[in-house]
């Protein structure tokens, strides 16, 4: 019997699979399709006092309180309008999380050969939250592990504080 949990427990040996790929600042990124919920157009976000700039707020989905993350922000990359482009892609990282991207371009079938370690950039530049480079035809797609992307001690503040609410 084969659980979800699989993939992430062979992560560091086995990087192939599918990715969600989508774009942000006109770079391509891809996600774990096993992380990924759901895709649904930009809507009204509840914005909450006193959490990081990159969280935009809270989304009410099917009765589900969600927190809403804009990764834009959160890469220190400049913000863009939301546009009918725009996405909220659900993600599950022990609790459902929206990121907000640019586009969703296409589900990837990434062969493990095609991925490569992130470059060496220095001491000073954290790539930990990169599975690694999938190489696709003539593109690089920059393959991340959402669960790191989106760990951090403000991050997780704001996770659990939505997680304990009723609903």
């Amino acid at each position: 019997m084969q659980t979800t949990l699989e993939p992430c427990t062979t992560r560091p040996t086995a990087l192939g699979g599918k990715y969600l790929t989508f774009s942000l600042a006109g770079e391509e990124y891809g996600l774990e399709i096993l992380k990924v919920r759901e895709i649904i157009g930009i809507m009204d976000i509840t914005t909450m006092p006193q959490v990081p700039p990159e969280v935009k707020g809270v989304i009410n989905l099917r009765g589900k309180v969600i927190p809403v993350i804009d990764l834009r922000l959160k890469f220190d990359m400049e913000p863009a309008e939301y546009t009918e482009q725009t996405c909220i892609v659900v993600v599950d990282v022990g609790a459902l999380v929206g990121v907000i991207v640019d586009t969703v371009l296409e589900v990837l079938d990434i062969d493990e050969r095609q991925i490569n370690l992130p470059p060496p950039l220095g001491a000073s530049v954290d790539t930990s939250f990169i599975l690694g480079m999938g190489k696709v035809k003539d593109d690089v797609k920059i393959l991340l592990d959402i669960d790191k992307v989106l760990a951090g001690s403000k991050m997780a503040g704001v996770l659990e504080s939505v997680a304990r609410e009723p609903g």
